[in-house]
C-alpha cells in the first residue's frame, strides 16, 4: 500500500473517530486532513479536491471549525489564498476540557464517598448492608493519576510551543 493509499484511509478512519466528538462526518473529515497536513496549511480548494465535497459545505464546516477553536488560517506573502491549520491551542483546549471534567468528577465522587461512609457507619449500628468504599478509593486515585498525568503532557506541550 502506498503512503497516499494509507493517507486517505487514516483520514477516513480518523474521521470516523473524530465523530464521536459530535462533529458532522465532512468537518470531521476536513479536522483529519489538515492533521495529516502538518503545519504547511492546506487550501479551500485543496480541500474541496481531496474531500470531493462541494464548496458551499466545505466553507460552512470550515466556518464552524474556526468558530470553535479547532482550525486557523494564516497567508502567505503575495499569495490571496488561505493556508488551514489546526488551531495550535487545539490540543490544549482540549485538555482543559478532559481535566476540568475529571475535576468535577473527583469532587462528586468524594461527596459519594463521603456519603457511602456515613451510611456505613450506621449500618454497622443496625447490621444493615454496608458500601465497599475501596472501588470509591481506587477510583478516585485512578482520576487523580490521571489528570497529574495528562497535566504533565500539557506543560510538555506549552514548554514547546514557547
Amino acid at each position: 500500500m502506498n503512503l497516499e493509499h494509507q493517507r486517505k484511509d487514516l483520514i477516513e478512519e480518523l474521521g470516523v473517530h473524530m465523530e464521536g466528538d459530535n462533529l458532522a462526518p465532512l468537518a470531521a473529515r476536513i479536522l483529519s486532513t489538515l492533521i495529516l497536513s502538518g503545519k504547511k496549511g492546506v487550501t479551500f480548494d485543496e480541500l474541496v479536491k481531496e474531500l470531493q465535497a462541494g464548496k458551499s459545505t466545505i466553507s460552512t464546516h470550515l466556518d464552524h471549525l474556526q468558530n470553535t477553536n479547532r482550525v486557523r488560517y494564516f497567508t502567505k506573502s503575495g499569495d490571496r489564498k488561505r493556508y488551514f491549520i489546526i488551531d495550535p491551542d487545539f490540543i490544549v483546549n482540549v485538555i482543559d476540557e478532559m481535566i476540568n471534567k475529571w475535576e468535577n468528577e473527583k469532587k462528586l465522587h468524594l461527596k459519594i464517598k463521603k456519603y457511602k461512609q456515613q451510611h456505613n457507619i450506621q449500618a454497622e449500628k443496625t447490621g444493615e448492608f454496608q458500601f465497599d468504599i475501596e472501588f470509591q478509593d481506587d477510583f478516585l486515585t485512578f482520576l487523580e493519576e490521571t489528570s497529574t498525568a495528562v497535566k504533565k503532557f500539557k506543560a510538555k506541550l506549552n514548554s514547546r510551543n514557547n
